[in-house]
């Protein structure tokens, strides 16, 4: 079972390699692409040294980049491997994935090639997976991220930090980055390409029709996605030209692609992404939709071009496929956020959800009245002009915020868009009220179960557990573990009755046997419904629900001597 603090070490490895992608994303130049590149190994994903070996022109690997050790670096960079000897290292040793490892007992065969390497020998191994100096770990890197492409080059990395050689999380990672890198560098190339014809178009008027050539070449057989569009006017956003890449990414022919703007094909939830992102210079990562529509991720970069001096002026999109990095971030995230026994939403995802329903104002304070202040002057606007509104969070025409309307006033006493959370009084009789109910369950008798018939078969009890928790709420609750046989259901809309028979609801779906290897167990369930509000914190809400659960716990075992 995973324990309770790797999703927040996941996390952090996450966002380390998060930053380390965006490193390479800003470089300005292949050089300091490339020197990204190793770095981000050394910074994100936990080697102490790293060396990133270039494909040149006549197919041999020159090391351009050398981060973690200045003495590695005045070893190794500017040596030249040659193409034999690395394939041949990629040839050998273990396959993870598309990295490669050569472990200590076979790379002493290579420590009289060619290729530059700063390994030295020592003792054996401690146990299995320690890390040996003579380890080596190689990571392909392909043109636009394609594991069946061009070859760009070859990340060495060494000296995990942890002194083990990595699992099966630090490999992906490791390969997660290098397919990213392989785009970094695609990208670095393009853009120097692309420069050096924005300059030629620039400096050198008489020769405007090879430059023009230039452009357009680079332009058709890039081997990603890349469009032209007009900027400002009547047709602003259009698209004049796309390349082949593009048509076959989005699976649209050309001539289709010239009557339609971007703002046409992106997914509507992304609009907004689409208009905020700058005319010059400006990125966006986004949805497109392509011709059997369906969507597909991509990232967007943006640079402002003329056609000729003092001519119109248009925008030069740049787009990436993003599809596979997106799916593994998601992977990433849904792990770091979810319980790996049951899958459901695990402690932090919960107090997550929960804290994002509640503000630090408690019911009656001054904001709470600015609000509702906000809230009738809003109807007064509604009633005069037409406006349709409802509760705190509605958006309003631009005209309602122009100087002299009055809502500025209604704004600066206070007007926050944030639907107010009540927690009910649960001594109070039931007034129809509805609020955010926090129904705590601990399971009866599941230890006994853990202890008699071993940890395999408590997982199983768990699991159907979470089953039929899930199965017994309504979509839109949040069904969570938050460790050992504690489970938190989330559900909002309930008055004090209908929390009270959805404990009982759950409790009797929880009840029936559970069959596990032939065998039929049975686990009972404790309930304790809290209440969340305003003013309370995610901690505070989940405590008085976990103090009412034994309240009713020790009830229940109480009734039950009586009865015996």
């Amino acid at each position: 079972m995973e324990t309770e603090s790797e999703p927040y070490v996941r996390l952090a490895t996450l966002r380390q390699l998060h930053q380390a992608v965006a490193d390479l994303n800003t470089a300005r130049s292949l050089a300091d692409t490339l020197q990204a590149v190793a770095e981000g190994v050394t910074k994100g994903l936990g080697y102490e040294l790293a060396a990133v070996n270039l494909v040149r022109p006549d197919g041999d690997l020159v090391v351009a980049a050398v981060a973690g050790s200045a003495s590695a670096e005045a070893l190794m960079a500017g040596r030249v491997g040659s193409r034999a000897s690395w394939e041949r290292r990629l040839g050998m040793g273990e396959g993870w994935g598309d990295l490669r490892f050569v472990p200590y007992a076979e790379g002493w065969v290579l420590d009289d090639d060619d290729v530059p390497q700063w390994h030295t020998g020592g003792p054996e191994p401690r146990f299995p997976d320690e890390w040996h100096p003579m380890d080596r770990l190689f990571a392909p890197m392909y043109a636009a991220g394609s594991a069946g492409g061009e070859l760009l080059g070859v990340i060495s990395v060494d000296k995990p930090r942890n002194g083990r050689r990595p699992g099966a999380w630090g490999r992906e990672a490791l390969q997660m980055y290098t397919f990213q890198a392989g785009i970094a560098i695609s990208n670095a190339r393009l853009r120097a390409n692309m420069q050096r014809a924005l300059v030629r178009l620039e400096r050198e008027g008489q020769a405007l029709r090879a430059s023009e050539e230039s452009f357009r070449q680079a332009f058709e057989f890039a081997p990603s996605g890349m469009a032209i569009a007009e900027l400002g006017g009547d047709q602003h956003g259009r698209i004049v030209r796309a390349n082949d890449a593009l048509c076959r990414l989005l699976g649209r022919p050309a001539a289709a692609m010239r009557r339609c703007s971007f703002s046409d094909l992106v997914h509507r939830e992304d609009i907004g992404i689409l208009l905020r992102t700058a005319a010059e210079g400006g990125r966006a990562e986004l949805r497109l939709s392509r011709r059997d529509g369906t969507y597909l991720w991509v990232s967007l970069r943006n640079s402002v071009v003329a056609d000729a001096a003092d001519g119109p002026r248009y925008l030069l999109t740049h787009v990436e496929d993003i599809e596979e990095r997106k799916r593994h971030e998601l992977q990433l995230a849904h792990r770091a956020s979810h319980d790996s026994l049951t899958g459901l939403p695990n402690s932090a995802e919960l107090r997550a959800r929960l804290s994002s329903r509640l503000c630090a104002r408690p019911p009656g304070s001054d904001g709470h009245a600015a609000a509702a202040l906000a809230d009738g002057a809003l109807a007064g606007f509604a009633e005069v002009e037409g406006a349709a509104y409802g509760q705190y969070g509605h958006d309003f025409g631009a005209d309602a915020y122009a100087p002299g309307s009055g809502l500025e006033t209604v704004l600066a006493a206070g007007f926050d868009h944030h639907v107010h959370t009540v927690a009910l009084d649960e001594d109070a009789d039931d007034d129809g009220c509805k609020g955010l109910a926090v129904l705590f369950c601990d399971l009866d008798g599941f230890k006994s179960i853990n202890d008699r018939f071993g940890h395999h078969t408590g997982d199983a009890v768990l699991i159907e557990v979470a089953h039929r928790l899930t199965n017994g709420v309504r979509d839109g609750d949040t069904v969570a573990r938050l460790g050992g046989d504690e489970f938190v259901v989330l559900a909002d809309g309930l008055g004090r009755a209908d929390a009270q028979d959805l404990a009982v609801r759950l409790r009797n779906a929880i009840i029936p046997p559970i069959r596990v290897d032939g065998r039929a167990v049975r686990v009972g369930a404790s309930f304790g419904i809290g209440w969340a509000g305003c003013g309370m914190s995610a901690e505070e809400v989940l405590h008085s629900a976990d103090q009412r659960m034994y309240v009713e716990k020790r009830s229940r075992a109480k009734a039950g001597r009586r009865a015996g």
